[in-house]
C-alpha cells in the first residue's frame, strides 16, 4: 500500500479508449505533463490494472483530463480507484488434494494433505513443510508450495489471501507417475478446498489519518470523520488548532481533500498512510464483492 502524505491529493483512474484521434500524433505522454506540472503524478497499479493520476484537487484533475482528451486523444473513463481488498480465513481446516491422470502412457499422480490456519495480522502467507517419514519425496515439496501460493493469489471472494498459515502434513506418491506438475496441481486443489472450509472473509485497507485545522471547525471535522466509519483515536485542541487522529477505511477516504476544503474554507490539511487490514462489515463486504 502506497503512503500518501500530500493533504491535497485527489486520485482518479484513466482507462484509455480504443478510439484515439490519430491527428493528435501519438500516445499519452505522462512524463510531458508531469514536466509541465510537477503537482501532477501518474502511476500504475499492477494489482488492479488501473492507471492512477493525482493532483491538487478535483478541479485540477478535471483540467488534466480535458487536456488528455484534446491534446492526446485519450477518451478517459474516470472514477475513484479500486481498493486493494484482501481475503483471509477465520478458522482452521484440513483438506486433501489429489491429481490423477491416466492417458495411456505415463500418467500423473500427486496427492497432498494440508492444514490451513489463520495467521497473525500482517504475517502474510506462510508455508510449512510438516512431512515426516518421506510420505512425499523432497523433490516435490517446492512444487506443492508453488501450487499453494498460486491458488492463494485469488481466494473464494476473488481477492489475494493473506495472514494464513498452510502446513503440508501428509500425502502419497507413485514411483513412476508422480511429477512436479502433478504435485503442483494437488497443492492448488487442496488449498482451495481448505479455504472453502475455513470461513473466508474480506479484509479492507485501513489508513491512519491525521487532520489539522482551526479549532472552530472541530465539531464539523469530527462528525465528518465519524461518518466515514472511522475509529477516532483522539481530537486534541490547544485553543487555536485542533488535531484529529483516526483510522479510516481507505474506501471512504476518496474525495476527502474536497470535503475538508469545504468544511474548513480551505484552512484544514490532512495526511494519511496505510496502517493495517481489518475485516469488513457485512454491508461493505457486499459492496466489495460487487466490484470483483
Amino acid at each position: 500500500m502506497e503512503e500518501r502524505n500530500d493533504p491535497q491529493d485527489e486520485i482518479a483512474e484513466r482507462e484509455p479508449s480504443p478510439e484515439r484521434d490519430e491527428a493528435q500524433g501519438g500516445d499519452f505522454e505522462p512524463a510531458k505533463l508531469s514536466d509541465e506540472d510537477p503537482t501532477f503524478r501518474v502511476s500504475g497499479d499492477s494489482e488492479t490494472g488501473q492507471t492512477l493520476i493525482s493532483g491538487m484537487g478535483e478541479l485540477h484533475l478535471e483540467v488534466i483530463i480535458d487536456r488528455l482528451r484534446r491534446e492526446f486523444g485519450v477518451q478517459a473513463s474516470v472514477g475513484a480507484p479500486q481498493v486493494a481488498y484482501r481475503g483471509t480465513i477465520t478458522r482452521e481446516a484440513d483438506a486433501e488434494g489429489r491429481f490423477v491422470r491416466q492417458t495411456g502412457g505415463r500418467g500423473q499422480y500427486g496427492h497432498v494433505v494440508l492444514h490451513a490456519a489463520p495467521g497473525q495480522r500482517g504475517s502474510g502467507v506462510e508455508f510449512i513443510n510438516a512431512i515426516v517419514g518421506g510420505a512425499i519425496p523432497g523433490e516435490f515439496i517446492p512444487s506443492v508450495k508453488q501450487g499453494v501460493l498460486g491458488a492463494l493469489t485469488s481466494g473464494p471472494h476473488g481477492y489475494q489471501m493473506t495472514d494464513i498459515q498452510v502446513s503440508l502434513t501428509d500425502g502419497s506418491f507413485h514411483q513412476v507417475d508422480s511429477s512436479e506438475i502433478a504435485f503442483q496441481m494437488a497443492g492448488s486443489i487442496a488449498v482451495r478446498e481448505a479455504l472453502l472450509k475455513a470461513g473466508s472473509v474480506v479484509l479492507q485497507p485501513v489508513m491512519e489519518v491525521e487532520v489539522v485545522a482551526p479549532d472552530i471547525y472541530m465539531g464539523e471535522i469530527v462528525a465528518n470523520v465519524n461518518s466515514k466509519r472511522a475509529d477516532i483515536e483522539s481530537a486534541i485542541s490547544d485553543g487555536s488548532e485542533v488535531v484529529v487522529k483516526a483510522w479510516v477505511p481507505l474506501a471512504n477516504m476518496f474525495g476527502y481533500a474536497g470535503d475538508l476544503r469545504s468544511l474548513t474554507q480551505g484552512r484544514g490539511t490532512f495526511t494519511m498512510e496505510f496502517s493495517h487490514y481489518q475485516q469488513v462489515g457485512a454491508g461493505s463486504a457486499q459492496s466489495a464483492l460487487a466490484k470483483t
